[in-house]
């Protein structure tokens, strides 16, 4: 029977591996069961292949030209993604999900299709029947060229990770999924795509060599460009700070121009002191163009060589030398900047470059402290904090002027009491002062409205105000992935979920390999209540790196917001064992503790965040939690009024979760008495 699309063989493939449908049959019952509910969705009749050899699983005959090529010639392709399927060796992984891709990418439809209202669906429809290992994830998301998405099948227990079935018992099933429900949505995610197709809003993508290895998550971004850290050629290789600096002031000034996609410094030096290809470079940033150089310095002369590539065929598209007095470095940072913009706008806009100059301070030792501080501030702990601050302080020593350090000690002051333990009290009106003092001297500091939005955020809890900041702040500098994250979790605040998500994802596309920009993606999804995905972007983001207790944290709040407490709780141990003692995520394991019975290791934990709390700072927020979790209202009451009184930077967290502090409880009520 043909599709019902003329020119296609079938509306649908199921591909597979003979392994998962051996013994209970799993995939023939779901076969059976989509036909059923296909027949009930449709008004038509939908001609589905499904290989139902009993002996190999695989088609007919291995001549794949002869019968693989029409049949692939479908609508819809779902694989049954299982632990075996995974597998690049496969004849189904090779021969069908590769080679339906690599078809899809290049016929009259695309890849991908626009259902209403804008969103992009695949043509590759996931059925997942096992929880996967991260490599596997990533292997998928290879072919797809996007997050996995697609409809679970996975029956959870603790200790449990197989294929649900129609006979399983839903209330114990932590995932809270029923199979009767999950055929539905396969047909209902088959439907939404055949009908876009059938309406004509395809979105075709640049057909791009598809393997079995790794390929762009995306197409590569026209009018993109990431600037790598810069080489030091020096004979005493003593010059990696001003390196880094030419780097990361390039970044800067292009950042400002909103014609083009520049990448943030985090993704752009994951690649430094690294023999990376510049294409495999350009594949996991997903840009066009990549600047490189190398500095060598020999007594006060400085020789610089910028060289822009084109990342796709390793072209040069415009190099130049420098040489230059070591006083001249300001104007030759401003010298090449402009060069690059210049060559940037004519090649990729047909246009002109207005000169840029973001100079922040003429003072080369001021500039070389403020390098080292911003690189001791992103190590994120307690001691690169404290190490920043020195060093941010002797740089206002040499230069009272330098705006940008005072922006840069607001934002220590704010992350300190977030994620560290200085009061709010004390932290955020010393912010306020340093944000002042920064847009004194530069009001155009994109910078300093960004601390700015986040002190509205967690201090003032003034939205309005918060999101004229951000949105101020993006205007200055479109290419900053703090100003969009910052923005998204404003917009969570206030119930915009989908804006939210929009912002974070546009955040991740200028820091594609930021594990705390990652987790804020898949915090964003959290909150809308998609907690499925969520949980699949935290699994993504630990393979970047499975150290950051930040992202534990999160997914482990993600599981308990999803009932999934054993989880949950092995993920709170993680983050504790990574944080060193952070009192929010001791609390949360505290919580998690007496969840699971576990009540002579919670009473433990409470003891010692009680002694804790008599020599330093720790959120009342922390110990509302735990009472709360213990049901015990009058004492949870009492702390959440002090958080409110001593503005606790967890609070807006707590209310946008929606589950710490449920609708129609004396909680809410008690935060909207004091303004929150």
């Amino acid at each position: 029977m043909a599709s019902i699309i003329p020119g296609f063989e079938y509306d649908i493939f199921i591909s597979y591996r003979q392994k998962d449908n051996k013994g209970e049959r799993w995939v023939s019952d779901f076969v059976d069961s989509l036909k059923s509910e296909l027949d009930s969705t449709f008004k038509e009749e939908i001609s589905l292949y499904f290989d139902i050899n009993p002996h190999n699983g695989l088609l007919e005959t291995h001549d794949v030209d002869a019968s693989l090529k029409l049949k692939l010639n479908c609508l819809v392709f779902i694989p049954v993604i299982s632990r075996t399927y995974c597998d690049p060796r496969s004849f189904a992984w090779q021969n069908e999900f590769i080679a339906f891709a690599e078809n899809a990418s290049g016929d009259s439809i695309g890849l991908k299709v626009t259902l209403p209202g804008g969103f992009a669906a695949s043509r590759i429809l996931p059925v997942r029947i096992h929880d996967l290992d991260a490599a596997d994830i990533k292997l998928c998301e290879s072919v797809l060229g996007d997050t996995m998405r697609g409809v679970d099948f996975i029956y959870k227990e603790p200790g449990v990770n197989r294929p649900m079935t129609r006979f399983d018992d839903e209330a114990r099933n932590l995932n809270g999924t029923t199979y009767r429900n999950q055929i539905n949505r396969v047909a209902n995610n088959i439907y939404q795509i055949i009908s876009a197709i059938r309406q004509g809003s395809s979105e075709k993508p640049f057909r791009q060599e598809i393997t079995t290895a790794t390929r762009a998550p995306q197409n590569k971004t026209a009018k993109s460009i990431a600037v790598l850290p810069f080489v030091d050629m020096s004979p005493g290789r003593d010059q990696e700070y001003f390196c880094d600096g030419i780097s990361e002031e390039i970044i800067n000034t292009l950042s400002h121009n909103s014609s083009f996609k520049v990448i943030a410094r985090t993704s752009a030096f994951a690649f430094k002191n690294k023999e990376t290809d510049i294409r495999e470079i350009g594949r996991r940033l997903n840009v066009e163009t990549l600047l490189e150089g190398s500095i060598r310095k020999s007594d006060n002369r400085l020789r610089i060589m910028a060289q822009l590539v084109r990342v796709d065929d390793g072209t040069h598209i415009w190099s130049e030398r420098y040489d230059r007095e070591l006083k001249d470095v300001f104007e030759i940072q401003d010298e090449i900047s402009h060069a690059i913009l210049q060559n940037l706008q004519l090649r990729l806009l047909g246009s002109q470059a207005k000169p840029v100059s973001r100079r922040h301070t003429d003072n080369i030792e001021a500039y070389n402290l403020y390098l080292k501080g911003t690189h001791c501030w992103q190590m994120l702990t307690p001691e690169g904090y404290s190490r920043a601050s020195g060093y941010f302080r002797e740089a206002l020593k040499l230069d009272p002027g330098f705006a940008i350090v005072y922006a840069g000690l607001a934002a220590i002051d704010f992350v300190s009491t977030t994620y560290g333990s200085v009061p709010p009290d004390e932290a955020f009106p010393r912010a306020i002062e340093y944000v002042n003092k920064a847009l004194q001297i530069d009001e155009n500091l994109a910078e300093a409205y960004s601390v700015l939005g986040n002190i509205n955020t967690f201090y003032h809890w003034d939205r309005a105000e918060a999101e004229r900041n951000f949105r101020h702040a993006i205007s200055i500098n479109p290419n900053s992935p703090l100003n969009h994250i910052y923005y998204s979790f404003l917009l969570t605040c206030s119930g915009r979920s989908e804006e939210a998500i929009s912002e974070a994802k546009t955040a991740r596309e200028l820091d594609p390999l930021s594990a705390y920009i990652n987790t804020e993606v898949a915090l964003a999804y959290s909150f809308s209540g998609d907690y499925a995905r969520a949980i699949e972007e935290y699994r993504m983001t630990l393979s970047l790196n499975p150290h950051y207790y930040f992202t534990h944290l999160m997914l482990g709040n993600t599981y308990y917001s999803n009932s999934m407490i054993p989880e949950a709780v092995e993920e709170f141990e993680k983050a504790a064992a990574l944080s060193s003692g952070n009192p929010f995520v001791t609390a949360c394991l505290d919580c998690g503790y007496f969840l699971t019975g576990r009540t002579e290791e919670a009473e433990k934990l409470f003891g010692e965040l009680k002694g804790r709390a008599r020599t330093e700072y720790i959120p009342s927020s922390a110990f509302y939690l735990i009472h709360k979790f213990r049901s015990e209202e009058e004492p949870a009451l009492e702390w959440l009024s002090r958080a409110c009184s001593e503005h606790d930077s967890f609070l807006p967290w707590l209310l946008a979760s929606r589950i710490y502090i449920p609708e129609g409880t004396e909680y809410r009520e008690l935060l909207r008495s004091k303004g929150l």
